[in-house]
């Protein structure tokens, strides 16, 4: 399969969005996505974006992206969050994933950051294995905590 990479421009969003419902049927959770093209056009590509999106795109269409944005830690400095890898189905095996990951592996290194992490799920297996073979370590002792907007509100209500 021939493709190559590029930087996200907004006209992309609604491919975005077809991968972001991709990952989340894979990940078992297709009911969870509630961000729309809109607000991935307003928060990527407006006058203060967010993220950052590197895509893979063939002739025809868009078959992987890597979504991103820069973090800071107070212990090591400016750092990079891989929110999510992604590549289509149909394109999978075929090094997209691995030349999106090399491509945002050499932006952070040509960019001195310090740390680029990520989470990946217990049970997928493929990826766990692909980014140890990479040199990437998953850390013991560290668990993700989130509080959604249901958590959210509630804790600001029971703590006015």
């Amino acid at each position: 399969m021939k493709f190559s990479l590029r930087k996200a421009v907004k006209s992309d969003c609604k491919a975005i969005l077809e991968l972001i419902n991709e990952l989340a049927i894979f990940e078992k959770e297709p009911e969870a996505v509630i961000v729309t093209v809109a607000d991935l056009e307003r928060d990527g590509f407006g006058e203060n974006p967010l993220f950052k999106v590197i895509v893979a795109e063939t002739e025809t269409e868009i078959v992987g992206m890597a979504f991103y944005y820069y973090r800071y830690s107070t212990w090591k400095g400016k750092t990079i969050h891989l929110e999510d890898l992604i590549v289509k189905q149909s394109a999978r095996g075929k090094n997209v994933g691995s030349a999106l990951y090399k491509e945002l592996l050499h932006k952070a290194y040509d960019q001195d950051v310090k740390r680029v992490e990520w989470v990946v799920l217990d049970w997928n297996t493929p990826a766990r294995d692909f980014y140890i073979k990479s040199g990437a370590k998953i850390l013991d002792g560290w668990e993700t905590v989130q509080m959604d907007e249901e958590g959210l509100k509630s804790f600001i209500i029971n703590n006015s």
